[in-house]
């Protein structure tokens, strides 16, 4: 049940600092880019994230040296707080440095906006990638229930790193990555490249030589080097391993309605974390492909795809059949999201064609 307010409270995280955007600074948000970050596929992000978290249990199980037993308990959770954020950098400067592993952190690195979504926006198989680097940590006998929690403390200060409100902290410049020196990373300049690869704590930076502070007079480039445009997640996961194939440069469709069904998606997401202790594997399958094909379907839709509103349209069909049919769990929210997203089909039909008789006319 805890895991459930995790990725509750990022999304309400993004959603604070957009109206803080849109209502304080009165600044435009770029609802495309945002509605991708939300809809990269979090709910196999969400599954592998739980393999590597089983992984690396079975890991130190077998290989385990238990070299902390008999230690203070401070002590360990020490080690692994500093052992972790120094397999991170390693982890993210190689993910950056080998081609394989950058087509897969390269999806992190399609946002050219800065802001929070940009941090939960990560490849399908970034969890994958990542586990042999946490090896170490395994071999000398860090708990898998400790791992598990200082790396989300980590991952936790590297989303508060992509805001785009709180940015400017000089004192903690000194130890700790900020955003103002994460947002450097992302940049595509030269002199900014592959540059500030740490987590947490800037240290590693400044020891294996990859630290670097905003340069005044250099304004910063955000995004890839070469143009990307999508909005099928898919795509975004996929096409970087196809280095032969052309990137697709689809027509991202401009109308914001869709843009909502990335956030049904997200609490979507949350409603199969909040479902995973009380329903049959079965009921986690089915419902579990749901939502991985309404990811599909609404990356379609943003492209404009006649199949995408087709596909979201049966997903919104199939939905209370399994939530009412399926499960004897009769749970309210569960009711409510799937009514909320019936109106919103049902409206979204009826702009679709409002929209198509407008332009024949």
């Amino acid at each position: 049940m805890e895991l459930f307010y995790g990725p509750l409270i990022l999304i309400v995280l993004v959603g604070i600092e957009l109206f803080i955007t849109q209502f304080w600074y009165k600044k435009q948000i770029p609802w495309d880019e945002i509605s991708m970050n939300l809809n990269s596929g979090q709910v196999l992000l969400w599954v592998f994230r739980g393999l590597e978290i089983v992984g690396y249990y079975h890991l130190e199980k077998l290989i385990g040296m238990g070299l902390f037993e008999g230690f203070p308990t401070w002590t360990v959770w020490l080690v692994a707080f500093l052992l972790w954020d120094h397999q991170f950098y390693w982890l993210h400067r190689l993910h950056h440095k080998i081609p394989i592993l950058w087509y897969v952190h390269e999806v992190h690195h399609q946002g050219e906006h800065f802001n929070l979504s940009l941090g939960i926006r990560n490849s399908w198989f970034s969890s994958l990638t990542s586990l042999p680097f946490f090896i170490p940590l395994a071999l000398i006998g860090i708990p898998a229930d400790i791992f598990l929690l200082v790396s989300s403390f980590h991952y936790f200060v590297q989303f508060y790193n992509h805001n785009d409100i709180i940015q400017k902290s000089p004192i903690l410049d000194i130890l700790f990555v900020t955003p103002d020196l994460h947002k450097v990373h992302h940049a595509t300049n030269d002199v900014y490249k592959n540059k500030n690869c740490g987590g947490t704590l800037n240290i590693w930076d400044r020891v294996y030589g990859t630290f670097q502070k905003q340069i005044p007079g250099v304004d910063m480039t955000l995004g890839l080097s070469k143009p990307y445009q999508s909005g099928n997640p898919f795509w975004m996961n996929i096409i970087p391993f196809s280095k032969r194939h052309k990137r697709p440069l689809n027509s991202v469709s401009r109308d914001t309605f869709i843009h909502v069904s990335t956030f049904l998606l997200y609490f979507e997401l949350l409603t199969y974390i909040y479902l995973e202790e009380r329903v049959e594997l079965i009921v986690k399958i089915l419902y579990f492909l749901l939502i991985f094909l309404g990811t599909i379907s609404s990356g379609g839709m943003h492209e404009n795809k006649t199949w995408g509103i087709i596909g979201w349209t049966l997903i919104t069909l199939l939905l209370p059949l399994l939530i009412l049919g399926v499960t004897d769990l009769q749970i309210p929210i569960l009711i409510s999201l799937s009514a909320i997203n019936l109106v919103y089909t049902i409206i979204l039909l009826i702009r679709k064609y409002s929209l198509k008789s407008m332009s024949h006319e």
